[in-house]
């Protein structure tokens, strides 16, 4: 019973079945009928227009979509926990060309304007200190949390005062949408460049690049290509990510890990770190009762000392979860 990561839940049937009908010839790289219908389709999904890319990976989405705003020598505003400085391995660095993370704090991950300017008011405009170019925040949060529309306008107000790009690593950006139960535009609004994220979601290995300046979109299809992102048979990335969006196939997979993520919560008691508003479940246990669950057949990741993190899927039995929010209660 696998509680590690939605990273590792299986592929959607209808997933499958759009890339089985996108097996036909074709033109080949991003020249072909599916991706040429992406823009369309995210400009309705959101409201307003779009530029659109497919990449395999979260990492590629966050770092391709953060060099149509920061040069080699600026600098992003991230959390401390942010994905981009604690799980990518250096990638910002190799795709910006040396820039610069520029780290904050925040309850529950999040970050708020006042964060920001208290880091950036102390750096001087001279060529001997990194100036700031753009925030990424994380949607929903690193620990399980989600920006709330009126949070995301503080934001986007602010980084607009100060003439900052803003990113939006939206790795469970469905899960957030689900929670909060509006429009998509309103989960991530002010966002330049949002990473939408289909693999934790019922995809195989497609995430797509979200640009709400269509033109923003046009220098990155040029840096995807010299960042080997430019696949040969993108129809078949692209056939994935219709399939998820169309019919609101993206948001009923969240609503389920998200259901499933409170079914355990509600046994959790004092032992749950942060709200549950997306599908990840972070515990105090100890090491002894971290043994007693895997003894029984559950598996998670270890998330500090005394900490555990749970997290559900799409596709999370409901047998599982039950057992679980048993095993939970026991303890």
């Amino acid at each position: 019973m696998q509680f590690h990561s939605d990273n590792a839940a299986s592929v959607h049937p209808r997933v499958w079945q759009a890339m089985q009908a996108a097996d036909t010839m074709d033109m080949g790289y991003d020249s072909d009928a599916l991706t040429a219908r992406l823009d369309e389709a995210f400009s309705e999904l959101f409201g307003v227009p779009c530029g659109v890319l497919w990449v395999a990976t979260g990492t590629a989405a966050n770092c391709l979509a953060l060099t149509s705003m920061v040069p080699p020598e600026g600098g992003v505003v991230c959390h401390r926990k942010a994905h981009i400085e604690a799980d990518e391995g250096g990638a910002p660095g190799f795709y910006l060309h040396g820039a610069k993370l520029m780290l904050v704090d925040g309850e529950h991950a999040k970050i708020a304007p006042q964060a920001i300017a208290a880091l950036i008011d102390q750096i001087r405009d001279d060529v001997h200190r990194v100036q700031p170019h753009a925030v990424s925040i994380t949607q929903a949060s690193e620990d399980g949390c989600v920006y709330r529309p009126e949070e995301l306008r503080a934001l986007s107000t602010f980084c607009e005062e100060r003439e900052l790009g803003l990113h939006m690593d939206g790795a469970r950006f469905a899960n957030a949408v689900a929670f909060l139960g509006c429009a998509p535009r309103e989960a991530c609004q002010g966002a330049d460049a949002l990473s939408f994220g289909f693999v934790k979601n019922g995809a195989m290995n497609a995430e797509a690049i979200v640009f709400f300046d269509p033109e923003k979109a046009h220098r990155v299809r040029y840096l995807r290509k010299r960042a080997g992102h430019l696949q040969s048979k993108g129809r078949f990335l692209a056939a994935q990510i219709l399939a998820l969006i169309e019919d609101d196939l993206w948001l009923d997979n969240a609503r389920k890990a998200n259901a499933t993520a409170l079914q355990v919560g509600c046994n959790a008691a004092d032992r749950l770190l942060h709200p549950i508003e997306a599908n990840e479940i972070f515990l105090r246990l100890s090491a002894n009762e971290k043994a007693e669950l895997r003894k029984r057949g559950f598996g998670f990741h270890d998330w500090g000392e005394n900490v555990a993190r749970i997290v559900t899927a799409w596709n999370t039995r409901e047998e599982d979860v039950a057992a679980l929010a048993r095993a939970v209660a026991d303890l």
